[in-house]
């Protein structure tokens, strides 16, 4: 018997890549559940499915930065500054990225490149601890959503959240619509997708002196005047980052999909001043922000 559930969640997080750089993801979560009934003529209640399988795949993947292990252009070490953080240093065809966050910000993949069979496995083997003997096999299918405009990849932090959007390096990939005078505008919706592929998005109320960021000491080695760097501690602990200026677009707000929109009006009303500007920005799958300029 076979017992399925579609569209289970949507796992927004970022992930090192040596082309790409750090890249902002969002992969709709589909489970398929093989196995016998149990005692109340079930595979598996779907109570459970929603709730438990839900959490299993939320703690072990969403808003992180997942981390491809096997990278040699990868290294992981325990902070020396903050009990139960983690230094991460990475550097990329696209860019270098220097990192410290506690270490539930991160997930380790024990992979050269992460894709959908890498993080698969990984959340498979997770999941597969915790089901009851009655269930004989799991499917877990990742994918992402069918866009049929343009779209984005960001990765930021929240640091006035409670939750795991504090992390500073999660993120997601986002369709926009842009309408000029009540009339959608392909030519506007490329253009800001362009500007924001696999980018970084920094608050400027964040920023912080190099001399004050807290990385490990390869990093501070290699932090040069093209570099900017971003700190701030939040519920969870402290957290630190420095990009390469050419992979950052430093905003003039918090990064809230609210405040982003916004943003993005007011920037595109600056070069269109004379017409109205409607955006419909979108944090990762089926839901966002309206904004007018």
């Amino acid at each position: 018997m076979q017992l399925f559930v579609k569209d289970l969640t949507v796992i927004d997080f970022s992930y090192l890549c040596e082309k790409r750089g750090i890249v902002g993801e969002s992969w709709i979560v589909d489970v398929l559940l093989d196995g016998a009934l149990n005692e109340m003529s079930m595979v598996l209640d779907f109570g459970v499915v929603k709730k438990q399988i839900k959490a299993i795949i939320d703690d072990a993947v969403d808003h992180k930065l997942l981390l491809p292990m096997q990278s040699a252009n990868l290294r992981v070490m325990a902070s020396n500054l903050h009990e139960a953080h983690e230094f991460v240093d990475f550097e990329s065809d696209n860019g270098c990225y220097y990192l410290q966050s506690p270490n539930q910000a991160f997930a380790k993949i024990d992979t050269l490149t992460i894709d959908i069979p890498s993080v698969t496995q990984h959340v498979t083997a997770i999941i597969k601890q915790s089901l009851p003997d009655n269930v004989e096999g799991l499917t877990i299918t990742l994918r992402e959503e069918a866009i049929e405009g343009e779209y984005y990849h960001y990765t930021h932090g929240l640091k006035k959240h409670d939750g795991n959007c504090q992390r500073i390096a999660h993120g997601h990939r986002s369709t926009i619509e842009v309408y000029e005078n009540g009339e959608r505008s392909l030519e506007l919706e490329q253009l800001w997708c362009e500007r924001w592929r696999d980018i970084y998005l920094a608050s400027e109320d964040d920023a912080i002196a190099h001399e004050l960021v807290e990385l490990s000491d390869y990093a501070k080695s290699k932090l040069t005047e093209e570099f900017d760097t971003f700190a701030y501690t939040a519920p969870q602990g402290r957290f630190d980052i420095a990009v390469e200026r050419q992979r950052i677009d430093v905003v003039d707000c918090d990064s809230t999909v609210e405040l982003l929109a916004d943003f993005i009006a007011r920037q595109l009303k600056k070069h269109r001043p004379l017409t109205d500007i409607k955006v419909v920005a979108y944090e990762g799958v089926g839901k966002g922000a309206i904004a007018d300029a």
